[in-house]
């Protein structure tokens, strides 16, 4: 059974990642949605909130799971088996700091590749931050977030203030 990896922060999961995800799901056996844990960021939802709004929006995929790690990504891929990570691909600039990051993990665990998918022409642009900009402005996020996590996204930001 081949695994694979999907890390990201995923705050919120946005139809960008939906997408790869169901992409992903197609071509491996099991598909991990890995939240990671950045201390550096400072998060709009909390880690248990972005894990149910991944296990709500991918329910309809049976070979996907969600977990979240600490650790980074080459160490939980050991852990938990998995010799593949997927990044999705928005940009050129992208590219270069994801062609670093999967050098490093392959340094740290030898047996994990990186496959890079480019994302879907209509979500080239689309990013969480972007999500999130548009929602501290009252901006309609149909076009760009899962519709049954889209209240949760406008209730932190009632009357354009984030909670």
């Amino acid at each position: 059974m081949k695994t694979v990896i999907y890390p990201g922060s995923f705050d919120p999961i946005t139809l960008g990642h939906l997408d790869l995800i169901k992409r992903v799901s197609l071509i491996f056996d099991r598909v991990i949605v890995c939240v990671m844990v950045n201390v550096s960021k400072h998060s709009l939802f909390t880690l248990e909130e972005r894990m149910e709004q991944i296990k709500l929006v991918t329910r309809q995929f049976p070979n996907v799971e969600v977990d979240y790690s600490e650790e980074l990504t080459a160490v939980y891929a050991r852990r938990v088996g998995a010799t593949v990570v997927v990044r999705g691909l928005r940009a050129l600039s992208d590219y270069e700091r994801e062609c670093q990051i999967a050098l490093v993990n392959k340094q740290i665990y030898p047996e994990l590749e990186t496959i890079f998918l480019a994302a879907s022409e209509k979500y080239m642009y689309l990013s969480s931050s972007a999500v999130k900009e548009l929602a501290a402005f009252g901006a309609d996020l149909t076009d760009f977030a899962p519709a049954e996590i889209i209240p949760e996204i406008e209730a932190k930001y009632k009357d354009g203030r984030k909670k």
